[in-house]
C-alpha cells in the first residue's frame, strides 16, 4: 500500500510525465516536441509542460502534479492552472494525482480541465483530441485515506457530525463530545474538508455532505469486527430484552439493542426472533441470571462485544431499553442481507433523512 503513497515530489511528476506521454501516444496523428520546449512554462511556475503537434498546429499542455486528487486539492490546482494559463492563454491545463474520484473527474470536466491518475484514468479534450478511460482500478491510494477517515475513533467524530447534522462544532467541543484528542478531530475534519463534505461558519464547522459521508462509511463499515457470541433462551424476544435492560442497569453496564432489535423499536413492523444487543462487558452472574445457554447453533441471542465505545454515542431509550442510535442501527442492519437492508433503508429515510 505504501508504494504510490511514499513517492517524493519529483519521483511522481516523473510517473505523471511518462503516464501522460503514454496516453497521447495513442492518437496517431499527435507529435510531441522535446521537454525543452516547454522549458518557459515550466519556469511560470507548472510542475511541467508537453508541447504537441498535430499536423502542424501546437497545442500545449499544462500540468499541475498533485499528492492528492481530493476535490479542494484540485479546485486549488484549476486556479493554479488559470494563473498559467493567463500567461499562455491557448494551452490546456491537465492535472495529475495518484488518484482520482469521480468528484474529482467531474470537476475537472466542467473546469475544462483534463486529469490523469497512477491507474492510468484519465480525461483530455483538446483540439481535434479526446482520451477518456474510466473504472480503471486504483484502490490503493484511496485505501489509506479510508482507514484514517474510518478508524474506530475516527468515526466517534463522525457520529457526533452526523447525529446533529444540522449543528455547527468548534474543535474543542466537538473533541469533548466525541472523547477524542484535537488531533484526531482535525485530521478527520481536514479530510472532510478536502473532499469538500465540510461547510466552514462563523461559529463552527457544521457537515455539509451528510449522506455522502454515511454512504462510504457504510460500505467501509465492518460489523465482523463486534465480538459476537450467541446463546439461547427459552423465553420471548420480548421477555429476553426486558430482562437483559433490568439486570445491567441494576449492575450500571452500558448496552443498546441493535439489529432487528432495535429496529422493531424505531419501526414496529418489524419481525423477528433473535435479540441482539451490544454489551459494554458480560458478567457471568448476568448470564446466569438471563438464563442464556452458549451455543454453536440455533441461537436466539446474540451478544455483541463493540470494536469501539463508540457505538454507544447517542444512544435512546425506547420503551425503557436502550437502542443504539439510528445512524449505528442502519450501518448494523445493512450487514443482513434481504430484510436488514430493506429495514436499514426504511431507517434512512424515515428516521436519519429528515434529521438532516
Amino acid at each position: 500500500m505504501g508504494l504510490f503513497m511514499k513517492i517524493d515530489g519529483f519521483a511522481l511528476v516523473q510517473q505523471a510525465k511518462e503516464l501522460l506521454r503514454s496516453c497521447l501516444l495513442q492518437v496517431p496523428s499527435l507529435r510531441m516536441e522535446r521537454d525543452s520546449a516547454t522549458s518557459e512554462q515550466e519556469a511560470a511556475g507548472a510542475d511541467f509542460a508537453i508541447c504537441t503537434d498535430i499536423q502542424g498546429a501546437k497545442q500545449y499542455l499544462i500540468v499541475e502534479v498533485k499528492a492528492s486528487g481530493q476535490p479542494r486539492v484540485v479546485r486549488n490546482a484549476i486556479n493554479q492552472l488559470d494563473r498559467y494559463r493567463s500567461q499562455w492563454p491557448d494551452s490546456y491545463g491537465v492535472i495529475f494525482a495518484p488518484y482520482i474520484s469521480e468528484r474529482t473527474a467531474e470537476i475537472c470536466r466542467d473546469e475544462g480541465v483534463g486529469y490523469l491518475d497512477l491507474a492510468g484514468n484519465c480525461y483530455l479534450n483538446f483540439q481535434t483530441v479526446f482520451i477518456q478511460k474510466v473504472g480503471l482500478p486504483n484502490p490503493v491510494p484511496a485505501r489509506r485515506e479510508l482507514r484514517s477517515l474510518y478508524s474506530p475513533k475516527s468515526t466517534r467524530v463522525l457520529r457526533v457530525l452526523l447525529a446533529n447534522a444540522r449543528q455547527s462544532w468548534r474543535y474543542q467541543r466537538l473533541a469533548r463530545e466525541a472523547n477524542v484528542s484535537l488531533g484526531q478531530v482535525a485530521n478527520v475534519l481536514r479530510i472532510l474538508r478536502d473532499r469538500e463534505w465540510l461547510t466552514d461558519e462563523d461559529d463552527g464547522v457544521r457537515l455539509a455532505a451528510p449522506a455522502e459521508v454515511l454512504t462510504e462509511w457504510a460500505a467501509s463499515y465492518n460489523f465482523r469486527k463486534n465480538v459476537a457470541t450467541d446463546y439461547y433462551s427459552l423465553e420471548s424476544p420480548d421477555e429476553i430484552e426486558k430482562t437483559l435492560g433490568w439486570v445491567l442497569n441494576d449492575r450500571g453496564i452500558r448496552y443498546a439493542l441493535t439489529g432487528f432489535s432495535g429496529a422493531a423499536r424505531v419501526s414496529p413492523a418489524v419481525r423477528y426472533q433473535r435479540v441482539m444487543a451490544f454489551v459494554e462487558a458480560m458478567p457471568e452472574d448476568a448470564l446466569a441470571r438471563l438464563k442464556l445457554k452458549p451455543v454453536d447453533s440455533g441461537a436466539n441471542v446474540t451478544i455483541l462485544s463493540p470494536y469501539d465505545e463508540g457505538v454507544f454515542y447517542g444512544a435512546e431509550t425506547v420503551d425503557d431499553l436502550q437502542v443504539v442510535h439510528p445512524i449505528q442501527l442502519y450501518l448494523d442492519l445493512r450487514n443482513f442481507k434481504g430484510r436488514g437492508e430493506e429495514a436499514a433503508e426504511t431507517i434512512l429515510e424515515e428516521v436519519i433523512k429528515p434529521s438532516w
